[in-house]
């Protein structure tokens, strides 16, 4: 192992229910890496976002990145690999050599779940949501050939949720929540789709993983569609950073 110290952590606003920090600190015990730590960094702003990048970040080995801050971080970078610089959003940076370099490791974790239910489905996506997760999920289905439209609040953006009739819904059957809406505390919520519309023949992913499940897949079982949860996402991704770590 080369890299030069044992800190890592996760940089985002609301970090209380994260799954990072817990999924770190069980793997450091499981490989007796008992000098390894994981912490949670809060930053309120881009202020403290900037000053975090340009100090304590020199000091860690590598860390994640959630929201909000997939796509604002990257100007406090100091380099991008490809991936990253095509998607336009980092999850997971590496320290090397006082340099913040940028990966995304969501395109992968979100490809290699969703991958073994593709062959049931066919392949037409609607992307919930339109920040920084939304283009890793939309980097995946453009390499590999999936037409996707976003839905989004903002009509400059893509669709939006009150044009979404029967027919959009027929035609369209992988449906993909990108947004935080329905995360933990606020488990009640769930993104503004015509559930009715839904059917067996739909696939509905949600990249929150807390609660298991969200209403949006409950509603979405009531309708009979298939549904799948962020967590084999996350656990992906992270292996990924892990590896990505190790090999700076």
């Amino acid at each position: 192992m080369t890299m030069h110290n044992t800190r890592f952590g996760l940089v985002g606003k609301t970090l209380k229910h994260s799954f990072s920090k817990q999924y770190f600190s069980d793997k450091f015990e499981q490989l007796h890496l008992t000098q390894h730590t994981y912490s949670n960094f809060e930053l309120e702003d881009l202020h403290q976002l900037e000053l975090f990048c340009k100090n304590t970040a020199r000091d860690l080995s590598g860390f994640n990145v959630t929201l909000p801050y997939k796509e604002k971080i990257i100007p406090y970078l100091d380099d991008l690999d490809l991936h990253a610089k095509n998607i336009g959003a980092v999850n997971t940076v590496v320290v090397e050599d006082n340099r913040l370099i940028g990966y995304n490791t969501d395109f992968e974790g979100f490809k290699s779940s969703i991958l073994p239910f593709l062959p049931t489905i066919p392949s037409k996506a609607l992307i919930l949501g339109t920040g920084g997760a939304s283009k890793a999920v939309a980097y995946t289905f453009k390499t590999l050939g999936i037409p996707y439209l976003f839905v989004s609040r903002n009509p400059d953006k893509g669709l939006t949720y009150d044009i979404l009739n029967q027919e959009i819904m027929a035609e369209y059957l992988l449906i993909i929540n990108t947004t935080p809406i329905g995360m933990f505390p606020n488990i009640d919520q769930c993104p503004d789709i015509p559930y009715q519309f839904l059917s067996s023949q739909h696939l509905l992913y949600d990249l929150v993983y807390n609660p298991a499940p969200t209403t949006f897949l409950k509603k979405g079982k009531i309708q009979g569609a298939q549904i799948l949860n962020g967590l084999k996402m996350l656990e992906l991704q992270a292996e990924k950073a892990w590896e990505i770590w190790n090999q700076a």
